[in-house]
C-alpha cells in the first residue's frame, strides 16, 4: 500500500463531484438522502435517522466513493445479510468480507495491503490492531453501523481509540436508527460520539422537511380501517387495564424513596417496556423487597395477556387464563386475588361459550375484516385494473400470527377456533351453530374424540419446519411456553371455487380457494402470479434472506398490502419503497387496527416516545458544547489519553530526574477480548499482548496469573470441575495465582442480581465451592470486582514495579506446543511410547521422564507417589490401574479415561 492515494479530510469540491459523477447513481436517491451523502463526504459525523427511514443508499454510495485498491476502509458492525446485500450492489472486486477466524494472519495482511473496503468482526479488528498487522497510517477511514449501542467499554470504541491514536487523517461515520437509546443516562449523547470521535450530529427525524417533502411526491394510497373489538373483548381490557393500573400504584407505594415516573399504565403496554424498565432497576435490584419484584413481574403477566388477548384468538386467551387461575400460581401472585381479576375471571367464559359449555367462540374482529379484503375489496379492483399480475402482501408483527393467518385462509376460521379448543384442552359438551357450515366431512360434532384425532392427523401433514435458530415472537417474546418453530414467511395461491360457499355470508363475496405453495423462493412470485393471484404472508422484518423489508418489497414488488398489524418502522420502509419506486400507479395499503384499544394506544405511544426523543437530540444539539478536539485528531485529545494512578518517581541520586518509562503491557487469552476488561487496561496505558495462553486468562508478571471469571463462567465453571483443573495449573506454573470474579457494572455488586445464572445452585453452595477451593489451594487469591473497570484498575496497581511477564514462557506452558521443546530433551521412541500410556498427558510428560528412570521404577511406584509426580489424582490411578489390575473387555469401558477435569462431585479426588 506504499502507492495508495491518501484522502484527506476535507478534499475539494471539483474532486468531490469528480467521484460522484463517475461511481455514484444520485438519480436514483431521494432529496434528503443527497444533502445526507453529501453531509457525510464533507465532514464526519454521527446520523441518527428515524425508525425506517433505511440509510441503504447513502452507505452504498459512500462504499462505491470509497471503493478503490488505493483505500482501506473498514466496515463494523454489520450482519451478515448487510454484508452480502452491500457486496452485491456495489459489485466490485474491492469489496471484501472473508475476514474470519478462519483465515491465517499472513493471508489477512495481504488482503489488508490489497485495499478496497473490508467487512471484517471486532474481535478479529482489534487482534489485528494490537499485533500491527494493519498499516494503521494507511487506513482511509472507519464506518460504523448501530452507533448507539457503543459504550466506552465495548470493542467498538477500542478499534476507534487505536485507529485514532495511529491515525490523525482517516474519516469515521457513524449511522443508527434507534433516537430513543440516546434519551437514557444523563449526556448519553455526548458520551457516544465522544467515544467515537466526531463532532457532527446529523438529525433526520420522520418531521424533518426534506424527508417530509422526498416521501410526499410518491405516496402510497391507504386505506385505514378501524376494526371495532367486540363487546365482551372490551369489558375483558377494561379489566386487565384496572389491574395493571392498580399493580402500578403498588408499586409505587410500596417504593416512595425509588424515581419510578417512567412506570405508567401507558407506557407498560409499550414493546419491551419490561426490558427497559429492568435495566433501570438492576443497578438498585437487590434493595428492593420480594414484593416489589414479584409487581414488575405482574406487570409483564398482565401485558402479555392483553396482547394474547388482541393478537390471539378467544380460545388461546381462554386458556392463558385458566392457567393463572390454578391455585398454585395464585399463592405467588396477588393480582390473581383482586376484584377486577374475580370479574375478569368470571366474563371470559362469555369468550368461548354459551349456554350450558356449548362451544361458541368470537371470531376475532380482524378475521372477518380480512377475509373480506381478500375476497370482496382486491377481486373486485383486480377485476377493473385487468392487471396480469397480481400479488399481495400480508404483514404481521410475528410467525405465530404467520402461521395463524396461513391456517385461517386455508382451512376457515371456525376450523382455527376448533382445533384451538382440542389443541388446548378445552373442555366443552357440545358445538355451536357456527360450526354447522365448517366444511370439513370427516369432523362429526357429536364426537369430540373423533374431532381431535381427525384435526391431529390433518394437522400434521401441515406441521411447519423446524428451524433451532428462529427466535421468539416480536409481539410477545418474553412469556411464551411452547417452543417456537413456525416460518416468518408463507406463500399461498387464490383461485376461484367451482362450487358456492355456503358458509359465505355476503352475497356479495365469491367463494375463493387459498392453496400453500410449498418450497417457494420469493424471486419466483411474479412466475406464480402470472397464473393466479398470490399472497404472500410475513413479518415486518422481511424474509430471512433480506436485511429489511425495503428490500423484500423490491423483491416481490406487490400490489397489495395489508397491515395485519401496527408497526411505525414497517410502515416507513413501505413509504420509503414506494418513494424511490416512483410509478404512476400507487401501491395500495390496507391499515388494519382496532380502534379504542390498546393497539392503537401503544401504537400512538411508541410514536410520541419518538417524537419526544428526536425534539430531546434537537434540544441537546443546540446546547451542545464541542471540544475543538473531540474528533482525535491532535494530541490533545483527552479521550485519547491514559487514565493512570501511577506517578512518575524521581531518582534523587540523578539530580532529581525522571526515570524513563518502562512499557507496562500485559500478556491475554485472545478469548478475552470478547469482554471489556481488555479494553478498559489499555486505556490505563497499559499496552496489550494478545496471544493464546492455556493457563490463566491475564498473565501480569512472571509471578502473577489471573483468572478471569463472571459470574455465569464461575457457575458453570464449579458444576463442571473445569475451574479446579484450571487453578491446578496456575498453582502448578506460577507462584501467584489469583481467580478474579467479575461482577456487572449495570448490576448491583451483590448476589441477589444473579438469581438467574445460578443454574439450580443457592448462594450457600458457590461459598462452599470456594471454600474447597481455597483449601485445595492454599496460594490461591480470589479477588472480587464490582465491574471491569475497578478489575483495570487493580490490574494496574498489581503491575506497579514489577517485572514484565514472559512471552515465551507464558505462551508455552501447559501448551501442546512446547512438546517440540520437551521432545529435543529424550529419545524419540521413547518419549512416543511414554506419550500413549494411559494418564500421561503434555502436561506431565516432562516431569515423569525426568523424575521416572524407567518403566520397571514405575511400576514399583505407589498410587500416591505417582500422584505427586502427574501433579493429578486421576491421571495417577489410570496410570497405576493400566499397570497392577487385570482388566476385563467389559471392565475396560467403565474405567475407560474420560480425561481431566471430570470430577463427580465437586472437587473430590
Amino acid at each position: 500500500m506504499t502507492d495508495c492515494k491518501e484522502i484527506e479530510p476535507g478534499p475539494s469540491t471539483s474532486f468531490i463531484e469528480e467521484i460522484i459523477e463517475r461511481k455514484c447513481n444520485t438519480k436514483q436517491l431521494l432529496e434528503f438522502e443527497i444533502q445526507l451523502f453529501l453531509d457525510l463526504i464533507h465532514k464526519d459525523g454521527l446520523v441518527i435517522a428515524a425508525k425506517g427511514i433505511n440509510l441503504n443508499n447513502v452507505l452504498l454510495n459512500l462504499m462505491k466513493v470509497y471503493c478503490d485498491e488505493g483505500n482501506l476502509v473498514f466496515v463494523i458492525n454489520a450482519t451478515d445479510h448487510e454484508e452480502k446485500f452491500f457486496i452485491n450492489e456495489v459489485n466490485d472486486v474491492n469489496m471484501h468480507n472473508d475476514l474470519n477466524s478462519a483465515t491465517t494472519s499472513e493471508n489477512r495482511v495481504d488482503m489488508y495491503l490489497s485495499g478496497g473496503i473490508h467487512f471484517v468482526s471486532t474481535r478479529i479488528l482489534v487482534l489485528d490492531m494490537l499485533k500491527k498487522k494493519i498499516p494503521m497510517d494507511k487506513i482511509t477511514g472507519i464506518i460504523l453501523l448501530r452507533a448507539h449501542k457503543i459504550l466506552e467499554s465495548c470493542q467498538e470504541a477500542f478499534i476507534l481509540r487505536l485507529y485514532r491514536q495511529n491515525n490523525k487523517k482517516g474519516f469515521i461515520k457513524a449511522f443508527t436508527n434507534s433516537a430513543q437509546s440516546f434519551t437514557m443516562g444523563f449526556g448519553h449523547v455526548e458520551r457516544i460520539m465522544r467515544n467515537i470521535f466526531v463532532k457532527e450530529l446529523y438529525i433526520w427525524p420522520r418531521f424533518h422537511s426534506l424527508i417530509i417533502s422526498s416521501l410526499k411526491k410518491h405516496e402510497p394510497q391507504v386505506i385505514e380501517l378501524h376494526v371495532p373489538i367486540s363487546e365482551n373483548m372490551r369489558k375483558t381490557q377494561t379489566y386487565i387495564l384496572e389491574l395493571m393500573n392498580l399493580t402500578v400504584k403498588e408499586l409505587k407505594r410500596v417504593n416512595k424513596t425509588i424515581e419510578l415516573e417512567e412506570i405508567t399504565t401507558e407506557n407498560c403496554l409499550t414493546k419491551k417496556f419490561h426490558k427497559i424498565l429492568q435495566m433501570q432497576l438492576d443497578l438498585i435490584w437487590n434493595q428492593l423487597n420480594t414484593r416489589s419484584r414479584q409487581l414488575i413481574y405482574d406487570l409483564k403477566t398482565l401485558r402479555h395477556m392483553i396482547i394474547t388477548m388482541l393478537y390471539s384468538d378467544p380460545v388461546a386467551f381462554y386458556a392463558l387464563l385458566l392457567e393463572y387461575r390454578k391455585a398454585e400460581y395464585a399463592r405467588n401472585n396477588n393480582w390473581v386475588l383482586l376484584k377486577p381479576a374475580e370479574l375478569l375471571f368470571a366474563h371470559v367464559t362469555s369468550l368461548i361459550f354459551s349456554g350450558d359449555k356449548v362451544l361458541n367462540p368470537e371470531l376475532c374482529p380482524k378475521w372477518n375484516t380480512l377475509i373480506e379484503i381478500l375476497k370482496v375489496e382486491i377481486p373486485h379492483k383486480i377485476q377493473k385494473s385487468n392487471n396480469s399480475e397480481n400479488k399481495i402482501l400480508i404483514l404481521c408483527s410475528d410467525k405465530k400470527t404467520c402461521y395463524q393467518l396461513n391456517e385461517l385462509l386455508r382451512s376457515g376460521p371456525h376450523y382455527c377456533l376448533l382445533y384451538s379448543a382440542l389443541k388446548h384442552g378445552i373442555n366443552f359438551k357440545s358445538l355451536g351453530s357456527q360450526f354447522e357450515t365448517c366444511n370439513k366431512p370427516s369432523i362429526k360434532t357429536e364426537s369430540p374424540e373423533a374431532m381431535k384425532e381427525a384435526l391431529s392427523t390433518k394437522r400434521k401433514k401441515f406441521k411447519p419446519n423446524d428451524n433451532k435458530n428462529e427466535s421468539k415472537t416480536t409481539t410477545e417474546d418474553e412469556n411464551e411456553s411452547e417452543v417456537i418453530d413456525y416460518k416468518d414467511s408463507y406463500i399461498l395461491t387464490m383461485s376461484q371455487s367451482v362450487v358456492p360457499d355456503e358458509s359465505i355470508q355476503s352475497k356479495k363475496e365469491e367463494s375463493f380457494i387459498f392453496s400453500q405453495m410449498e418450497d417457494f423462493d420469493l424471486t419466483q412470485i411474479a412466475q406464480a402470479a402470472m397464473a393466479a393471484p398470490t399472497i404472500i404472508i410475513q413479518t415486518f422484518k422481511g424474509a430471512e434472506n433480506y436485511i429489511n423489508l425495503e428490500r423484500t418489497l423490491e423483491v416481490i414488488n406487490p400490489d397489495y398490502i395489508i397491515m395485519y398489524h401496527s408497526n411505525i418502522t414497517a410502515i416507513r420502509q413501505i413509504e420509503m419503497y414506494e418513494a424511490h419506486r416512483q410509478k404512476t400507479k400507487q401501491l395500495q395499503i390496507y391499515f388494519l387496527i382496532h380502534a379504542g384499544t390498546v393497539e392503537e394506544q401503544s401504537y400512538l405511544t411508541a410514536m410520541r416516545r419518538e417524537k419526544e426523543a428526536f425534539e430531546y437530540l434537537i434540544d441537546t444539539k443546540s446546547r451542545m458544547v464541542v471540544p475543538e478536539d473531540q474528533d482525535g485528531k491532535s494530541d490533545s485529545c483527552l479521550n485519547l489519553q491514559n487514565i493512570s494512578n501511577q506517578v512518575t518517581e524521581k531518582n534523587t541520586r540523578q539530580g532529581g530526574k525522571e526515570e524513563e518509562p518502562i512499557e507496562q503491557f500485559v500478556i491475554v487469552d485472545m478469548r478475552e477480548f470478547r469482554s471489556e476488561l481488555p479494553v478498559l487496561i489499555h486505556k490505563r496505558g497499559i499496552h496489550l499482548e494478545p496471544y493464546v495462553i492455556t493457563v490463566g486468562d491475564y498473565i501480569l508478571t512472571p509471578d502473577i496469573c489471573i483468572e478471569r471469571k463472571s459470574i455465569s463462567d464461575l457457575i458453570g465453571s464449579l458444576k463442571s470441575g473445569r475451574l479446579y483443573q484450571q487453578c491446578t495449573q496456575m498453582s502448578r506454573y506460577y507462584t501467584k495465582p489469583m481467580l478474579l470474579i467479575e461482577f456487572d457494572q449495570n448490576k448491583a455488586f451483590a448476589w441477589q442480581n444473579y438469581t438467574s445464572n445460578l443454574e439450580g445452585y443457592s448462594f450457600d453452595q458457590v461459598q462452599q465451592r470456594l471454600l474447597l477451593l481455597t483449601i485445595h489451594f492454599p496460594k490461591l487469591r480470589i479477588i472480587w470486582s464490582p465491574n471491569p473497570y475497578a478489575s483495570a484498575q487493580l490490574f494496574e496497581e498489581l503491575k506497579q514495579n514489577k517485572e514484565q511477564p514472559n512471552i515465551e514462557y507464558s505462551t508455552s506452558v501447559g501448551d501442546e506446543q512446547d512438546i517440540n521443546i520437551i521432545e529435543t530433551k529424550y529419545n524419540s521412541g521413547i518419549y512416543d511410547f511414554v506419550r500413549k500410556l494411559p494418564g500421561i498427558t503434555s502436561k506431565n510428560t516432562d516431569t515423569f521422564l525426568r523424575q521416572v528412570k524407567n518403566m520397571r521404577s514405575a511400576v514399583k511406584l505407589s498410587e500416591e507417589e505417582l500422584k505427586d509426580i502427574l501433579g493429578n489424582s486421576a491421571d495417577a490411578k489410570v496410570f497405576y490401574n493400566c499397570l497392577h489390575k487385570e482388566l476385563h473387555p467389559d471392565e475396560e469401558n467403565d474405567n475407560k479415561y474420560k480425561g481431566k477435569g471430570q470430577f463427580k462431585k465437586g472437587f473430590k479426588k
